[in-house]
């Protein structure tokens, strides 16, 4: 039995949430649930988007599946995702890119996997006003950060068969901090002669990531490019509506859809559910519980595939329930 923790998240978040908990209920892979409210859904309740007992929650089971939270743009509260990266020290930000059959993509057999920094860079908010006309921001690389996240990177591509790992820098301009970060690599990628090794810097890396994808595999970098580009991979596979997260420590796992809260859906049952099913997938694969997360991924590739039961943005009627059902009858 697993105890694992649930934030269902905001907006679209606890219907999606509901879709996939039924669907890993149907593995018959035995999880208890210890759900808490986060985000913007925690402040009438409890004065704060990240109450103390969430952060608690997830320190004891040290696994927790989140839906999408709400961060205002400009004003408001700082993002409660980059809270809990920090406070939970989760450093490597996973974010697999492949398609599916049946997903409008200008690609095919597009297969990547962006690991992302978690708690450094421009991300660690170091900003102030200088005056009442500028604003500062501090970039942050360490040594200590770099090594970690570029060793996670290789252990990645070595325990999952990848080829290739590319390092993603802007070190021609910032040589302190992305040539630290660039030399890290360097000096990591050497423990492991079996991975091909290259890097390329980041304007680049999204200009051939457009033009040919298909020469490139596991990518490491900084926090920021890390968002930006992952967000890329996820346009090249269809949409960020298939975009799987999963945030990992040393002994503490976050997984999460990349996409936001989409408020104006909430509670219609209308979005599809297929990126927090992947990062469910992902959990379970973290879990070792490898047969049912081949399942899942097996019957929702088909259900994708055969268009019949999909939510209107695949090109279908159904709810997100309603695909949720129909994966499951795929798992039978």
């Amino acid at each position: 039995m697993y105890k694992i923790t649930l934030l269902p998240g905001d907006g679209i978040g606890p219907d999606i949430t509901a879709a996939t908990k039924k669907i890993l209920a149907a593995t018959g892979v035995a999880i208890e649930w210890d759900e808490y409210l986060a985000g913007e859904s925690a402040i009438p309740e409890f004065g704060t988007p990240l109450p103390e007992q969430v952060l608690t929650s997830i320190r004891k089971n040290k696994i927790a599946l989140k839906g999408p939270l709400t961060t205002p743009i400009g004003t408001g509260f700082r993002s409660v995702n980059v809270a809990l990266r920090k406070e939970l020290d989760l450093y490597a930000n996973v974010r697999p890119a492949r398609t599916y059959e049946g997903i409008r993509s200008r690609y095919d057999n597009i297969d990547l996997v962006v690991v992302r920094e978690n708690t450094e860079d421009l991300y660690a908010g170091v900003e102030h006003m200088v005056g009442e006309d500028a604003a500062e921001t501090i970039k942050i690389i360490t040594r200590k950060g770099s090594e970690r996240i570029c060793r996670f990177a290789f252990e990645y591509a070595k325990k999952n068969n990848r080829r290739k790992v590319t390092a993603v820098h802007k070190a021609n301009i910032m040589k302190c901090t992305d040539g630290l970060f660039l030399s890290v690599a360097q000096y990591i990628a050497k423990e492991y002669p079996e991975i091909e090794f290259e890097d390329r810097i980041v304007d680049n890396m999204c200009m051939q990531l457009v033009q040919k994808p298909e020469l490139y595999d596991v990518m490491v970098m900084p926090n920021l490019y890390g968002d930006i580009i992952s967000d890329l991979c996820a346009g090249l596979v269809g949409g960020l509506g298939l975009a799987p997260g999963a945030n990992i420590g040393r002994d503490v796992a976050v997984f999460e859809p990349v996409h936001g809260s989409a408020p104006k859906y909430a509670g219609m049952d209308k979005v599809n559910p297929t990126a927090i099913i992947l990062s469910a997938v992902l959990m379970l694969r973290y879990l070792g519980e490898m047969k049912a997360a081949d399942q899942v991924e097996n019957a929702l590739a088909t259900v994708i595939r055969e268009g019949k039961t999909v939510t209107y943005d695949l090109g279908g009627t159904a709810k997100g329930m309603e695909m949720a059902e129909a994966i499951i009858a795929k798992m039978r």
